[in-house]
């Protein structure tokens, strides 16, 4: 099975520092979903892994989260791609969970699941902490310069941070385009 597992705020979806409060103010980035489209054909599972602390800074709800990924699911659908599966961990910075990313725990429980091991999965994120998140599990690190990718690749890339291994595309698309031309 070849699976990709993605964040979404700076990923799929412009991000905001601000958060992403509502369906409405989910703005996917231009190719996005057409990657998602083209990697789903292509026979990839696509799994979203995204941190969701508004929730428990009380920003929004679970039902409105839960209105923000059918709003996703179906401009993937729309684009001719599915999104198999969404994690969210919905615990703030102070909680002490161990699903938070950069924690593995989201990802650990992505394998278990699904039943399968994460060595050599690629899992493409915008921040350090989804990077130390995917080195963490076994996973191949994929930066996007996308979202907050850029100042990522600014402070961490320059200074030797990163995790080894790392891929840094532009975008999801340029990221599509890679594993479709090594993995057809």
């Amino acid at each position: 099975m070849k699976l990709i597992i993605l964040d979404r705020d700076g990923v799929i979806n412009h991000d905001s520092d601000a958060f992403i409060k509502s369906p409405d103010e989910w703005i996917p980035i231009p190719g996005s979903l057409e990657a998602i489209g083209r990697l789903s054909q292509a026979g990839w599972r696509v799994v979203v892994a995204s941190n969701q602390s508004g929730v428990a800074r009380g920003l929004f709800s679970m039902e409105t989260l839960g209105a923000i990924h059918a709003r996703m699911r179906q401009a993937a659908a729309d684009a001719g791609g599915r999104i198999d599966a969404i994690f969210f961990c919905p615990h703030g910075p102070e909680d002490g969970c161990t699903c938070r990313k950069p924690l593995p725990g989201m990802l650990r429980d992505i394998a278990q699941r699904m039943d399968l091991h994460l060595d050599g999965v690629p899992l493409v994120g915008d921040s350090l902490r989804d990077l130390q998140a995917a080195a963490a599990a076994g996973c191949t690190p994929w930066l996007v310069l996308t979202g907050k990718g850029r100042k990522t690749w600014e402070t961490s890339g320059t200074s030797g941070e990163l995790p080894a291994g790392t891929e840094v595309r532009d975008d999801l698309a340029a990221v599509a385009d890679a594993l479709l031309k090594a993995h057809p």
